[in-house]
């Protein structure tokens, strides 16, 4: 792994506003000097030590704990320094500016990671783990990341690759020494199936990971007056939506987020589907149908005071069904507490899944969480091993698509070099999660996503 720059970066690593401490991180060769300079000495490594910082008129700025990490067994793997002090704005402000007028630069966000990364002290999915992790909105997310950033993704994907550079290195041995016989074979078949075996109970746990990491975004529907609204506020379990007997009370999209059991989940109320002459109006519908394309799950709220369940006379809201962009729906038979309908789950005509419910009384609300649960595939917050993201799924997609390629050479008895390449590839492809192949536009924009300071 190529060694990071070596001018020294500084930055604020706390968030923005008044906190009772502040901390300013620098790393980089000049890290000793700007110790010397603001401590009048360089700390005894990994041992706090209370310090005034001194400006450039030997006044002091503040004063707090400073601790002295040299290189290469710090987090980035350079000399770093770092200033606890007072977490005042304007505090932190000129001491960074005094760090700076010291020979530092502003670092750019995610750059101390990034250097962790380039210096070979974390992979790359180690280092969007810490990035998951400073992110997380829930306790699943949290633990999840925690397990990332130990190595839980790293591991299995290292044993993954592992697997194939021995299947590769006995392959390959077969162009080099073709006298020998050690061209594909039923071991070859049977390490191709163990591979991918082991590739699919991968992907498994990243979609688990992933969808955990990413949520899922539910959008709610239906015609004016269904208790759309009175859906999102009772799921949110507070008035997040103006609820009146008014038809077309919304217009714009409302959002909101609430978690099932550590899964996030992203709700949108929408404006009513209905003909209208309103501009204002028909935008509003406008824009519901668009998210309704983006979205993982349609929840079509159906007043059950405003028709029946069948086919022929449906209720207010159904035919709309047609219309919409194909994504999974739960019917919402809204209002059961006026009709006497029971709550929960309900048959419905055509096999769509409909959950009887009261967005006034909250019966059915259990059930309805348990199918935005069940119908994304997510399996609990204690089944996780590791948080994912898109990208090393679509990686795991790549190579699970090369080894099926090569599966199917041999199974024809193509030469050991067509397989062979098929290996590599998979291989190039798995590769990109830990980092081992990657390109300098793929760091820079996900280096780009962490917080500066981090």
């Amino acid at each position: 792994m190529a060694a990071a720059g070596r001018d020294t970066i500084a930055a604020i690593a706390t968030a923005p506003g008044a906190a009772a401490v502040g901390i300013i991180r620098i790393s980089g060769p000049a890290a000793a000097a700007i110790a010397a300079a603001t401590l009048g000495r360089v700390p005894t490594p990994r041992l706090a030590a209370l310090a005034s910082f001194r400006g450039a008129d030997g006044d002091a700025i503040d004063q707090g704990l400073a601790l002295w990490f040299p290189g290469p067994a710090s987090f980035t793997g350079e000399d770093v320094l770092e200033l606890h002090g007072h977490g005042g704005p304007r505090v932190l402000d000129l001491l960074l500016e005094r760090v700076l007028g010291l020979g530092a630069r502003q670092a750019r966000p995610g750059e101390f990671s990034e250097r962790a990364f380039l210096n070979g002290k974390l992979d790359l999915a180690q280092a969007e783990a810490i990035a998951d992790l400073i992110g997380s909105a829930t306790a699943t997310q949290a633990r999840l990341a925690s397990r990332s950033l130990h190595g839980a993704l790293s591991r299995r994907v290292s044993a993954l690759a592992e697997s194939l550079t021995r299947l590769r290195v006995s392959l390959e041995a077969a162009l080099d020494f073709p006298d020998e016989e050690l061209g594909p074979s039923d071991e070859t078949a049977a390490s191709l199936a163990a591979i991918r075996a082991d590739l699919d109970h991968l992907c498994t746990s990243a979609r688990q990971g992933a969808l955990v990491r990413e949520g899922r975004l539910a959008v709610i529907a239906g015609a004016p007056n269904a208790g759309k609204s009175s859906l999102l506020n009772a799921l949110c379990g507070e008035e997040t939506a103006i609820v009146t007997p008014i038809p077309g009370t919304t217009r714009d999209l409302l959002r909101a987020e609430i978690q099932i059991d550590g899964l996030p989940v992203r709700l949108v109320d929408t404006a009513g589907l209905r003909p209208s002459e309103d501009p204002i109006e028909q935008e509003g519908i406008r824009r519901a149908r668009a998210e309704i394309a983006d979205a993982d799950a349609l929840l079509l709220v159906v007043d059950a005071t405003a028709g029946s369940r069948s086919p022929r006379a449906p209720a207010e809201g159904i035919a709309e069904l047609s219309t919409l962009p194909s994504v999974p729906t739960t019917i919402i038979w809204n209002k059961i507490d006026r009709t006497g309908d029971p709550p929960g789950p309900m048959a419905w005509p055509d096999g769509t899944p409909a959950i009887g419910c009261s967005a006034l009384t909250g019966a059915g609300l259990e059930a309805l969480r348990h199918q935005l649960r069940s119908s994304a595939g997510y399996s609990g917050p204690d089944s996780g091993e590791f948080l994912a993201r898109r990208r090393h799924l679509d990686a795991l997609r790549r190579c699970d698509r090369h080894l099926g390629e090569a599966e199917r050479a041999q199974a024809a008895g193509a030469p050991p070099e067509l397989v062979a390449e098929e290996l590599r590839l998979a291989q190039r492809a798995i590769g990109e999660i830990t980092g081992e192949v990657s390109s300098d536009d793929l760091l820079g924009r996900l280096f780009s996503e962490f917080c500066i300071g981090k």
